[in-house]
């Protein structure tokens, strides 16, 4: 297999042979889903891996994001971290000290605790790899789930697509696309989306869920857009149909992906809350984010299983793409 993901149907197979005997386990691993949760009594403990395998000029800032993510689009609080760094033979003292402060800035950025971890020097790697366990709680009766997406939802999209995979092939791919005729001006916009308007949605997912009733949140990171609501899909048994002229694909995020020959809407997209709720409510909740200062939009409907996942452009109606691994990893630059 190339790199990236595992197709959403093996890891379905795979993950459907593990039995958990722990009756605590409220929810166990599942596909789309975006983290686990155990029964503490009152409240859920929120549990949460993923690891940071690129973008290694800020590895420990993006460690933190992406695994916060995942619990913020649960309804949870985050709250403590593990952390694992396995560097590459030669790496300085000085590379690993700023690696730290990255980390210890994120976390007192959301206010989590780094509580632990593992660290050393690894040999046969090319590059730092980092992975993350982040806990988090949140009480029983503010859970959100991928799968609570119903149809007739409409489905709202944060910020923009896609930040992250704009700005990291803004940040490691600078001379091809100078190269390609796209300005330094343009170059150097795509790098600061990394952090303005960023890749952490735990501000949107907060926003959203104090605002009305939210069925469903979920963080659509490698696959891009065409990957989260493949998930969200697959995981709540419901169709999806979207309009491509509504997507807020960023102006940067095209310039990169037409410079290199890349989709947008599979290009990892963290940054991007993807949300759904009773279509009554969405004006509301894009008016609660565009109030945060968080740019929101209407982007199309949760529909019935069997209408299956489409995308309107203009007049012509066709499947909503797939994409065999992300757009980053099929241009080279993810994986390991």
């Amino acid at each position: 297999m190339k790199a990236g993901k595992l197709p959403l149907e093996l890891l379905g197979e795979l993950l459907s042979e593990v039995q958990i005997s722990d009756p605590r386990v409220a929810l166990g691993p599942t596909p789309g889903e975006d983290a686990a949760l155990i029964d503490f009594g009152d409240r859920y403990l929120v549990a949460k891996t993923d690891p940071i395998t690129f973008a290694t000029d800020q590895i420990g800032w993006y460690l933190v994001h992406v695994n916060a993510n995942d619990l913020a689009v649960m309804g949870a609080t985050p709250r403590w971290l593990m952390a694992t760094l396995l560097l590459p033979e030669g790496t300085s003292a000085d590379a690993t000290r700023d690696i730290f402060t990255q980390l210890t800035d994120a976390c007192a950025e959301l206010g989590v605790s780094l509580v632990g971890g593992h660290t050393e020097i690894t040999s046969g790697l090319g590059r730092p790899l980092a992975i993350g366990a982040m806990l988090g709680e949140v009480a029983k009766d503010r859970v959100v789930l991928t799968s609570g997406a119903r149809p007739g939802d409409a489905i709202i999209a944060t910020k923009g697509i896609a930040i992250e995979g704009t700005a990291i092939l803004a940040r490691e791919a600078a001379d091809q696309l100078a190269s390609a005729g796209v300005s330094a001006e343009m170059i150097e916009r795509a790098r600061r989306l990394l952090y303005s308007p960023g890749i952490s949605v735990v501000k949107d997912a907060l926003t959203a869920r104090r605002a009305v009733s939210v069925h469903c949140m979920h963080d659509p990171t490698e696959g891009g857009l065409a990957g989260g609501l493949l998930e969200i899909a697959t995981v709540a048994n419901v169709g999806i149909a979207i309009d491509r002229d509504r997507l807020p694909v960023l102006p940067e995020c095209q310039a990169v992906c037409d410079a290199l020959g890349l989709d947008p809407l599979g290009l990892i997209a963290s940054g991007a809350l993807l949300a759904t709720v009773d279509r009554n409510e969405a004006a509301a909740l894009v008016s609660a984010l565009q109030d945060e200062g968080i740019a929101a939009f209407e982007i199309g409907v949760v529909t019935d299983a069997n209408q299956g996942l489409t995308m309107k452009t203009g007049d012509a109606v066709e499947a909503l793409p797939r994409f065999e691994r992300d757009e980053l990893a099929r241009f080279g630059r993810l994986g390991g």
